[in-house]
């Protein structure tokens, strides 16, 4: 008698992956936190959070838009203006340590920095979401209170919400070396000048990922003591690197850190759990089959895969409710304005336009 003899078949390499056809296998994730269609569910991160957004909608899960657009707009305007993308207008939150940011701007009463980027036109940009809005603001003020109205959304999502899904996707960016905050992208790549006595790459490592994230959980639980967090970790790899290392190893170093935080962090916190999509899309058993040609961009049969994935693993039979559900709160996104929202915006691949 040994520990190894009583095993379930998924404890074992032969009989959970190599004897299977890889579209078979299953049990990737035993959730240890309950998600029933009436709890708002948050989404905030990386890229691949925004697919996580959309099937909890197509699967009449409660997602919830703290920041919705107005009621006249367009589904054109609507992700033109970056509506409907996230839980809230930040754009994409690729660190731990923007969303700590984020966090403690609109929870914690910290100042937000008077940095203000100008366009060749005359007109403003916020450099903590430079992408929000596509011609820039027409003065300072109204930049300060969209960016206000975003603060309100994100506090609002962490009042209300039962779950928070955070995707995380990066270690490396760029901040203001004196005063030590950072940018939502590299100054210079989309707005604002690039200058190296003002701006800094940082590549964050696992203490800092780590600290920041844990910070992050503990500031929102201030606000709101039952929130819970469900981790994943991007499996798209790095448009771009400023390590000086080949952007495959960038990749792999920065995936494995993030993945070893959210591991560690789900490991020991009864309030966090973690969702294996990285593994689901990136594994080898998968051969590759979830990436569109450009061997960087997740597939739409990756996704459904991921996603039913999911739903399955909570219990769910893993189709599409191609209805969708009347949503608990008014801020929540109908289900045929999301299905209207099909591209996947990423600030990040933006830096294709210098390769």
């Amino acid at each position: 008698m040994h520990p190894y003899k009583d095993l379930m078949p998924d404890s074992f390499w032969r009989t959970a992956v190599a004897d299977i056809n890889p579209l078979e296998i299953e049990g990737l994730w035993k959730p240890k936190l309950s998600l029933t269609p009436d709890d708002a569910v948050v989404t905030a991160g990386s890229c691949f959070a925004q697919h996580i957004g959309k099937a909890l909608v197509k699967n009449g899960y409660s997602w919830l838009d703290a920041e919705p657009a107005p009621v006249q707009a367009s589904a054109e305007l609507r992700r033109k203006f970056n509506y409907g993308i996230f839980s809230f207008r930040t754009g994409n939150i690729y660190t731990t340590s923007l969303l700590l940011q984020w966090c403690e701007w609109a929870l914690g009463g910290q100042q937000v920095p008077d940095e203000v980027w100008t366009t060749k036109e005359g007109r403003f940009v916020d450099p903590f979401r430079p992408n929000i809005e596509p011609n820039g603001f027409k003065s300072v003020e109204e930049l300060q209170a969209s960016r206000k109205g975003t603060l309100n959304a994100i506090l609002h999502a962490v009042k209300t919400a039962k779950v928070f899904v955070f995707t995380l996707g990066l270690t490396e960016a760029w901040r203001n070396k004196k005063h030590g905050y950072l940018y939502a992208m590299c100054p210079g790549t989309l707005y604002g000048t690039f200058n190296e006595e003002d701006h800094e790459f940082v590549n964050f490592r696992y203490p800092d990922v780590r600290q920041s994230m844990v910070a992050a959980i503990q500031l929102m639980r201030k606000i709101n003591p039952e929130l819970k967090f469900l981790l994943t970790v991007s499996p798209v790899p790095l448009t771009a690197t400023a390590s000086d290392q080949h952007v495959l190893t960038a990749t792999t170093h920065s995936k494995s850190i993030l993945r070893a935080v959210a591991g560690d962090i789900a490991h020991v916190r009864d309030d966090t759990d973690y969702f294996p999509s990285y593994e689901i899309i990136t594994g080898f058993p998968f051969r590759g089959m979830f990436f569109s040609p450009n061997m960087r961009s997740v597939s739409p049969k990756g996704v459904e895969f991921v996603m039913n994935s999911f739903f399955a693993c909570l219990g769910a039979d893993g189709t599409t409710n191609q209805q969708g559900r009347a949503p608990n709160d008014t801020n929540t996104q109908p289900a045929q304005q999301q299905k209207n929202n099909d591209d996947i915006i990423c600030e990040e691949e933006l830096l294709n336009a210098f390769a």
